[in-house]
């Protein structure tokens, strides 16, 4: 694809522009690099959400592996540092999408956010899935293959395979804390007649190979997991910014601020987690988020916020967060029918008078059709 790029999320148009164009994109494969094949077999068919049903416990690993839903997805993005202390960021995502029974696809990201040269690169996929092969992975896990692009595991134990040119990942991922079922039991109710199914693993530690034009690497670090699904399409006139963010302490921090067409906040929700991993649920009055800043797009004319302050006072923190790039805007109309901004950033701040690190990510959608003002 191009040199810059982002994310999608709940903010869907991925009304599912990717199962009506389903012959698709598929990006070059630039290096195979293949690990351990996954299990097969039984299938299994979970819950899906809507506002007002009496909601399905999640439980583990069942609900690793997918769901019948109109829409669901696995995330990952995290940081990836070689040995001689280069940090690169990555995001990788496959995303499910259901018509019908017999209508299903899939559409996929994967970026690259290279600190050394200072430049950021994704590329997007798109395809059809068999619905017989898509739940047919032992019940609690998930294989999901586009083209030479592979995502599986299960009970915190995943694996990431991904090309395109100039860039290639290998990843093996291992849960060091237990998954965060957000608003304390996993599931959002929109209070728009639409829910979701929505958990992460906030802390996983990651090990493997990234190859840089031809270069194979070795690289650890950590990485950051979301998994949600569910018949929602309610956001899909207005925007969706997403923050989440590993702390120095321990802590892990995930803010989501759901805002309309005009750019009005609708749904304010957030999770705190210990460096233990127990769960404290932030709503709109728990936290603050205020941009700092402002970047306007040279290839799409978009301006977004960059650069935030976040205070969270019930946890006598505050944070001030910068992105690794300025641009990391991804164009994925092709695949999901979304313009985004999803990129690293770093975290400098203090929790009650200690000072503090960290690393992040943070998606901003829906800025297309809304002024963004910044200092």
């Amino acid at each position: 694809m191009r040199r810059d790029g982002g994310r999608a999320r709940v903010v869907v148009p991925l009304g599912l522009i990717f199962l009506i164009a389903i012959g698709g994109i598929s990006g070059s494969s630039f290096a195979r690099i293949q690990l351990a094949p996954a299990q097969s077999a039984t299938p299994y068919v979970g819950s899906s959400a809507a506002s007002g049903d009496a909601p399905i416990p999640v439980e583990f690993p069942r609900d690793d592996g997918a769901h019948s839903a109109f829409i669901e997805w696995w995330y990952y993005t995290g940081h990836l540092y070689t040995d001689a202390g280069d940090r690169y960021g990555f995001e990788f995502v496959v995303f499910k999408g259901e018509r019908s029974e017999d209508i299903v696809g899939y559409a996929s990201h994967f970026a690259i956010t290279d600190n050394p040269r200072g430049t950021f690169i994704y590329d997007e996929r798109i395809a059809p899935v068999d619905p017989a092969t898509i739940l047919t992975t032992v019940s609690g896990t998930f294989d999901h293959r586009i083209g030479d692009w592979r995502m599986w595991g299960g009970g915190g134990d995943d694996r990431l395979v991904a090309s395109m040119p100039g860039y290639a990942i290998a990843l093996s991922l291992t849960q060091a804390k237990s998954p965060t079922l957000h608003d304390g039991d996993g599931y959002i109710d929109y209070g728009s007649g639409e829910a979701s199914y929505y958990y992460s693993r906030t802390r996983l530690q990651v090990t493997g190979v990234l190859a840089v034009d031809g270069v194979t690497i070795p690289v650890t670090g950590e990485a950051w997991m979301d998994h949600q699904w569910g018949n929602f399409n309610t956001f899909d006139q207005g925007g969706w910014d997403w923050y989440s963010i590993q702390l120095s302490d321990g802590s892990d921090l995930m803010l989501y601020v759901i805002t309309s067409e005009e750019g009005a906040q609708t749904v304010v929700d957030g999770s705190f987690v210990a460096p233990d991993g127990s769960l404290t649920v932030l709503d709109g009055d728990d936290f603050v988020v205020t941009p700092t800043g402002a970047w306007t797009s040279p290839d799409t004319a978009i301006t977004y916020p960059s650069g935030w302050t976040i205070t969270v006072p019930g946890e006598d923190l505050t944070l001030v967060v910068a992105p690794a790039m300025p641009d990391q805007e991804l164009d994925t109309t092709a695949t999901t029918g979304v313009i985004y901004w999803e990129g690293e950033v770093t975290v400098a701040g203090d929790r009650g008078g200690a000072p503090l690190s960290g690393l992040g990510y943070i998606e901003l959608t829906g800025y297309g059709d809304r002024e963004t003002t910044g200092d």
